[in-house]
C-alpha cells in the first residue's frame, strides 16, 4: 500500500529529489515548504510549525509514515536556529502521534558534515535545553561578534545530539519509531550555487571537506540513502548518523572515532 511521507523542503534540492523517488515508487508525499507545496508553511516560527503539523496529519488521515525534514537555511543569520533546528524538532515531535499511529513508522532528518566543524556551545546548548528565546539570544551575539558562519555547524551539531537523544527516549524506539539523521557532504543545490561560483571560496570548501570518493553529491545520491532508512526495510537502525559524504567524515577524523 501507498505510504504517506511528509517532505519538508519539498520544493528543492534534497526535498524534490527525494519527493520524485518516493512518488515513483507509488508512495504518497505531503510537502511541506515555504509556498508551492501541498502545504506552505513558515517553519521559523512555532505557530507555522504548530500549523504544519496540524495540516500535515490531516491531510495523512492521521497517520503518518514517514517524515523527511529537509527544510533549512545556508545563509548566515539566526534562522539558521529557527528553521534548521527548531523547525525540524518541533515539527517531527508534534507529528509523533501519527507516527505511532503507522505500522512502521520512520523518521530521517538532514543533517550536514558541517556538523563535524567549530560550533558556538552556548547556541547547541540552549537547543538542546529546548530553549528558542536563549538560542536566538546567543545566535544574535554570535552574528555580532562577526561568527555567524558558527550558526550553520551549531543547529547540525544539535540536531544529530536530538536525533541520538531522542530515538532512545520514551514514545519512539518502544513505539517502534526509528530517528536517524543523514549528513552529507558538499551538495550541487540551489542553497550551495554561491560556493561554485566563487573560487575563493570553493577552494575553502574543498579544504574543509575533502571527498575523496566520486566528488560532489547530486540531490539525488543523498535521497537515495534517506529512502532507506525512510523504508520498511530499516527494522532496526536508529539514532544513527550516516554521512554520505565521499569520505569527507574518516577523512576529517581520526580512525578512533566511529
Amino acid at each position: 500500500m501507498p505510504r504517506n511521507v511528509v517532505v519538508t523542503g519539498s520544493g528543492s534540492g534534497i526535498g524534490a529529489a527525494l519527493t520524485d523517488l518516493l512518488r515513483a515508487r507509488g508512495d504518497r508525499v505531503i510537502g511541506v515548504d515555504l509556498r508551492g507545496g501541498e502545504i506552505d508553511a513558515d517553519l521559523s516560527t512555532p505557530k507555522g510549525r504548530a500549523a504544519a503539523a496540524a495540516a500535515a496529519t490531516e491531510a495523512a488521515g492521521g497517520v503518518v509514515d514517514a517524515v523527511v525534514t529537509c527544510a533549512g537555511t545556508s545563509v548566515p543569520g539566526t534562522a539558521m536556529v529557527t528553521v534548521n533546528y527548531f523547525g525540524t524538532t518541533e515539527f517531527v515531535t508534534a507529528l509523533r502521534p501519527a507516527l505511532a499511529a503507522a505500522p512502521q513508522p520512520r523518521v530521517v532528518l538532514i543533517g550536514s558534515i558541517s556538523g563535524t566543524q567549530p560550533t558556538d556551545p552556548d547556541v547547541v546548548a540552549a537547543c538542546l535545553a529546548a530553549d528558542e528565546g536563549k538560542a536566538l539570544a546567543h545566535a544574535e551575539r554570535a552574528v555580532a561578534d562577526g561568527h555567524a558562519r558558527r550558526l550553520y555547524p551549531s543547529s547540525k551539531a544539535a540536531l544529530a545530539q536530538w536525533a541520538r537523544r531522542t530515538a532512545v527516549a520514551e514514545g519512539w524506539a518502544d513505539a517502534g519509531i526509528p530517528v536517524n539523521v543523514v549528513a552529507p557532504g558538499i551538495v550541487l543545490t540551489p542553497m550551495s550555487a554561491g560556493i561554485f561560483d566563487d573560487p575563493d571560496m570553493k577552494k575553502v570548501m574543498d579544504t574543509a571537506v575533502p571527498m575523496p570518493l566520486n566528488g560532489y553529491l547530486r540531490p539525488e545520491d543523498v535521497a537515495r540513502a534517506v529512502l532507506f532508512l525512510a523504508g520498511d526495510d530499516n527494522t532496526h537502525i536508529t539514532g544513527q548518523v550516516l554521512y554520505v559524504d565521499g569520505g569527507a567524515e574518516a577523512t576529517l577524523r581520526e580512525p578512533s572515532h566511529f
